[in-house]
């Protein structure tokens, strides 16, 4: 019994041992590897850049006022749109003291100097109609008397622009009343009623009472890195997205291209400048963001393939295609094209039947898709 145990033993000990060997021997055989294989398609190529930029409108025009005061009334606000001449606020005039004293003082003056030659005048018209006097005398005193009256009325006139800012004969050419220069839309009043305000004159620029834009003329601004702006011209077709609208895209037409770059964040930039072609029933609202897609190249229904599988020697470009046997590949030299950074066109030495050699797989994998589908 003891010798039927011991030989029971060592025939355990030599197939445990038989069996490490060859789980051993399985495990350092190298495993075949299996790549997956991609056939060409027929796709459109297009080779653009992107520019980032803003919508704005063509012509923003600021709205400010000739006299200096307080905002009496604002007949806009924004949003508003308002027609060229429409008025957009009331200015009232708050007089200068000593402009104020020396236009009272030029108004009394006048007063008199008309009191004088009015009476002048008429003892001279007497003297005429009796013939003592000449028509010489007579006409040089009616002259004075004329004058005098004009310049009464000037220094009454020139009193009611200092305290009013507008004058009895022309109420309607005032310049306390603000006019819009142009038609469009009321983009922003930065102003409030009470405001002081300055007119725009040599030395200041002025406060700026309305701001207002045709919103249908509408640019996309953008920039262009220096390696890119060598390959737009003008006129070339522009298709924008903007994200606060991003459901909808846009065509514009590259109408200016800056002959002069600009350093920003270590790379020289180029503005451009693009007309927006909007619809009727389309509105973009000013200063939206937007990035700007420019067609460089575009060729359509070619035969493409991943860019990932193309492989290169030298100046010169290769693929590997599956042979009759699977998973056996060989070396073959193809012609490229157009390439979109994606997918890249075939021109010579594929087929649209040809399988490509393209990244490992794990056999396990393969196999368990297979099951599944099965």
């Amino acid at each position: 019994m003891k010798k039927v145990f011991r030989i029971l033993m060592i025939v355990i000990i030599i197939g445990a041992f038989g069996g490490t060997l060859f789980f051993l021997y399985n495990k350092s055989k190298n495993k075949t590897d299996i790549y997956e294989t991609k056939n060409p398609f027929m796709s459109d190529v297009i080779n653009k850049t992107v520019a980032t930029g803003s919508v704005v409108p063509r012509f923003e025009i600021e709205i400010k006022p000739q006299v200096s005061g307080i905002i009496d009334e604002l007949f806009v606000e924004a949003g508003d749109n308002v027609s060229k001449g429409q008025i957009v606020a009331r200015i009232k005039i708050i007089p200068d003291m000593v402009n104020l004293n020396a236009a009272e003082t030029r108004l009394n003056r006048a007063k008199i100097n008309h009191e004088d030659a009015q009476i002048d005048y008429e003892r001279m018209e007497k003297l005429f109609d009796n013939n003592v006097i000449s028509y010489e005398e007579f006409k040089n005193a009616k002259v004075a008397f004329d004058s005098a009256k004009e310049e009464w009325s000037a220094a009454e006139n020139n009193l009611e622009l200092i305290k009013n800012g507008v004058t009895k004969k022309a109420k309607d050419a005032t310049n306390t009343l603000v006019r819009s220069t142009i038609e469009g839309m009321v983009l922003d009043v930065p102003v409030e009623v009470g405001n002081s305000v300055i007119q725009s004159n040599t030395f200041n620029e002025g406060t700026t009472i309305a701001s207002v834009a045709d919103m249908q003329d509408m640019i996309f601004e953008g920039k262009v890195v220096e390696t890119e702006v060598g390959k737009i011209r003008e006129g070339m077709p522009i298709e924008l997205e903007i994200g606060a609208i991003d459901k909808e895209k846009f065509a514009a037409a590259l109408e200016y291209i800056a002959p002069k770059g600009v350093e920003e964040n270590g790379a020289i930039q180029f503005e451009i400048k693009a007309n927006v072609q909007l619809k009727e029933e389309q509105f973009i609202r000013a200063g939206y963001s937007a990035n700007a897609n420019i067609v460089l190249e575009r060729k359509d229904s070619v035969m493409v393939i991943p860019e990932g599988l193309l492989q290169f020697d030298d100046d010169s470009s290769y693929v590997e295609i599956e042979t009759a046997e699977p998973q056996i590949f060989e070396k073959k030299m193809v012609k490229t094209g157009l390439s979109d950074g994606i997918n890249i066109e075939i021109t010579d030495g594929l087929s649209i039947k040809d399988n490509v050699k393209g990244d490992k797989t794990d056999p396990n994998k393969i196999n368990e898709e297979a099951s599944t589908q099965g």
